[in-house]
């Protein structure tokens, strides 16, 4: 009995004290929650992943982690704008002006120009025109230097080849017809023309009174051959234009084309001469512009490197 009564005061306490105990505990929680602005009671702030019946962390699938917003990007520190430079003359010496490298010097009068434009004042514009004046000055001193090396090295002076006055070019222009002259005279009977015709073509009919006066003058044998009478014959020489003449030499049966179309006497002469050269060996391509009489001149792209050996 006195154990049965033991257990019945015990209970009595224990339900005493959990409603004294209880007020005091909830109390507490409030203010807690009051204190950390959350309410530790609603099921909203417990942290949870579930998207319904049929998701989430009991459906065995992972939480997608959003990666956390990245901070700001800084803006871009706009650069200043380079202010033009604005010469001063005060900065500079004559000396130093004319001592200058090309390239600055010119940058600087750009400058200078620029700014007169900007602000014509009188000594802006007068600023200006002080470095033009060395730049005449400057290009007038280089056009006498050049002047006295023409003269002292007469080897550098095209003019000694090319005489700009009235005999002289009469001159030039003898030397260069003799040379032609020589040159078809002298290899008539090792070369061969072949001028290719068409029916009907009127080109070709200007063509041979043309020829009759070359054939006159020169003593060469020219063999007219009708592209359509022997189209083997004209694909053999890649004849795509009428009238076209062929230069062969009979030595080695190499050929050159002379002329396509209608070519004058002059320039057919001067393309034989040339021609000739070339098939011989006398010629280059880089010395295919100059005549006989200019070979190891000033007008002979190569002889510089033939006077250095």
């Amino acid at each position: 009995m006195l154990r049965i009564r033991l257990f019945k005061n015990l209970a009595f306490l224990l339900v005493v004290g959990a409603l004294v105990f209880l007020p005091l505990a909830d109390g507490a929680n409030a203010k807690a929650n009051t204190d950390t602005g959350k309410d530790q009671g609603n099921p909203e702030d417990i942290k949870t992943y579930s998207k319904g019946d049929k998701g989430g962390w009991w459906w065995y699938e992972k939480e997608v982690v959003k990666p956390e917003p990245r901070e700001k990007e800084k803006k871009l520190v706009e650069k200043e704008v380079p202010k033009h430079r604005i010469p001063n003359m005060d900065d500079y010496i004559v000396d130093k002006l004319w001592n200058m490298h090309p390239d600055d010097f010119q940058a600087l009068l750009m400058d200078f120009q620029k700014e007169a434009v900007r602000e014509p004042t009188e000594e802006n514009v007068r600023d200006y025109y002080v470095m033009q004046d060395i730049a005449r000055r400057k290009a007038l001193a280089f056009t006498h230097v050049a002047s006295y090396v023409m003269q002292k090295y007469p080897r550098l002076n095209v003019a000694s080849a090319a005489p700009l006055n009235a005999p002289g070019r009469n001159a030039t222009v003898q030397a260069r017809h003799e040379d032609t002259v020589n040159v078809l005279r002298d290899n008539k009977d090792d070369f061969a023309l072949l001028y290719f015709t068409a029916q009907g073509c009127k080109y070709c009919d200007a063509q041979n009174s043309i020829l009759v006066y070359f054939v006159q003058r020169t003593g060469w044998n020219v063999k007219e051959i009708d592209v359509q009478g022997q189209p083997n014959l004209a694909a053999r020489f890649n004849i795509q234009i009428t009238p076209s003449i062929i230069l062969i030499y009979r030595n080695s049966g190499d050929f050159f084309p002379v002329s396509a179309g209608v070519m004058d006497v002059a320039t057919l002469e001067l393309n034989l001469a040339r021609g000739i050269q070339h098939l011989k060996g006398e010629m280059t391509p880089e010395q295919y512009g100059i005549y006989e009489h200019q070979k190891g001149g000033i007008f002979d792209p190569k002889s510089i490197l033939e006077r250095e050996h």
